[in-house]
């Protein structure tokens, strides 16, 4: 493989798409969030092209105001364990809330995807944002922001305990013997904490990859730190280069105080492309997207930010509103963001909500061009990968078809893959099993 920096790849599975409108594109599949096969065509030809991952988001709350995507969506494990019957090497990640589950429920259902997918199973941790999931939980108030993340980081703890249950060969399975386990390498977790009593083991062995993949979406400063202590790999959004770079030095400065090193820990940017003949193009397919969406979605889709506020009842061609501290317990850093983009460009209600439904992408141009901006961003320590978002149905094809081949040719992007698991893909170091030290494992193998 060439020296040079490589490039690292993922895609969203998104449906239609995350534009309010786009199920209404003339080239989108319509039902695509719940169609096996488009969502399989898609995960094969991202396979073909070596892509490191393929990504599902998920979230917990809708109502008749949600993106059409959300409405009507696969659950993340299902889709995922399907997937893994029908690919190789592709990585397999999927997003579960450490504020509406359970960790044992959790570290046994990606576990088993990680056996089932031959050690390609990635945890994406959020904490959930939207205030309205309580509602579907049986909880009479969704915590506040800092405690989804006091919450997350014992949770987290708990499952990677719960991961280690079992030492690397555990189960011997010995016919003559009649031994069927390696008592010494049965390791129970008795965790008694503040959120969780958690007594363990977890009743699947150690994985392909040790532990699956752990990945963590946020950019608060609770985020950047449980990604710090915890994660393999972080996917945020910034808007230039310059906010990209200050937040990968941010959270790669973390790592030190936790003992890891900054090759560690992967930061993905999520990125919308848009790839054309020529800028007239790029426009032209801009505008056919941008004009699907009416005010009134554009105005639903801003309101989902901060707790879906009804933002109909503003003038729309006044500035953008004073709503206070709505969203400060659900997408803090998005909602600050947007009220920064606002007061930074004097932009009215209506231009606001209609930029932010169809933001015009910052990579965008011929597939030269994207591939120039890709390798810049990861040759000046702006991120690590990126996990690709089509400003139109057709994007993902054209990145695969035509941006691709031209980063293999340059020797930033890889030919074949790595190995046969994820980890391997990221060339991320295995993890140690927490309760055996060396001297213990060598041991405990010829017991």
């Amino acid at each position: 493989m060439s020296n040079k920096k490589q490039i690292r790849l993922g895609t969203i599975l998104h449906g239609a798409g995350g534009n309010m409108s786009a199920w209404r594109h003339p080239d989108a599949v319509a039902n695509a969030s719940i169609n096996f096969e488009f969502v399989k065509d898609l995960a094969i030809r991202a396979e073909q092209a070596k892509f490191d991952f393929v990504f599902v988001a998920d979230g917990l709350y809708i109502n008749e105001k949600s993106i059409p995507h959300f409405l009507n969506r696969f659950e993340p494990l299902t889709l995922l364990s399907s997937l893994a019957s029908v690919t190789k090497h592709i990585g397999l990640v999927g997003t579960v809330s450490t504020s509406y589950s359970e960790p044992f429920t959790v570290a046994r259902q990606f576990a088993s995807l990680d056996h089932l997918s031959g050690g390609r199973a990635g945890w994406n941790v959020v904490t959930t944002p939207l205030e309205g999931t309580a509602k579907n939980f049986s909880k009479k108030q969704h915590p506040e922001h800092a405690l989804r993340y006091e919450i997350a980081d014992e949770y987290l703890n708990v499952v990677k305990g719960l991961w280690d249950s079992w030492g690397e060969g555990a189960f011997v399975r010995n016919k003559a013997s009649g031994q069927f386990f390696n008592p010494h390498k049965l390791h129970t977790l008795h965790h008694q904490g503040k959120f969780f009593e958690v007594e363990g083991p977890l009743n699947i062995e150690r994985t392909p990859q040790q532990r699956p993949v752990v990945f963590q979406a946020g950019a608060s400063e609770s985020g950047k730190e449980l990604a710090a202590k915890h994660s393999d790999a972080i996917f945020t959004h910034q808007n230039s280069l310059e906010e990209a770079q200050a937040f990968y030095a941010d959270v790669k400065q973390r790592l030190a105080q936790y003992g890891r090193e900054a090759d560690d820990l992967l930061i993905f940017q999520g990125i919308p492309v848009l790839i054309g003949e020529d800028a007239a193009d790029v426009e032209r397919q801009y505008q056919q997207t941008a004009e699907l969406v009416s005010i009134q979605d554009a105005l639903n889709y801003l309101g989902r930010f901060f707790e879906h506020y009804d933002f109909a009842q503003h003038d729309l061609d006044a500035p953008f509103p004073d709503v206070g501290n709505l969203g400060e317990n659900s997408f803090r850093s998005t909602t600050q963001e947007i009220k920064q983009l606002a007061k930074q460009h004097n932009y009215s209600l209506r231009d606001l909500a209609l930029r932010i439904a169809t933001p015009f992408p910052h990579f965008h141009g011929t597939a030269e061009q994207v591939a120039d901006q890709l390798e810049l961003w990861v040759n000046e320590s702006a991120a690590d990968g990126f996990i690709i978002q089509g400003v139109t149905p057709n994007t993902i094809h054209q990145v695969i078809e035509k941006v691709v081949p031209i980063l293999q040719q340059r020797g930033v992007y890889r030919l074949e893959y790595e190995g046969s698991t994820l980890r391997s893909s990221f060339n991320l170091k295995a993890p140690q099993n927490q309760f055996e030290t060396h001297s213990e494992k060598e041991i405990t193998d010829v017991v």
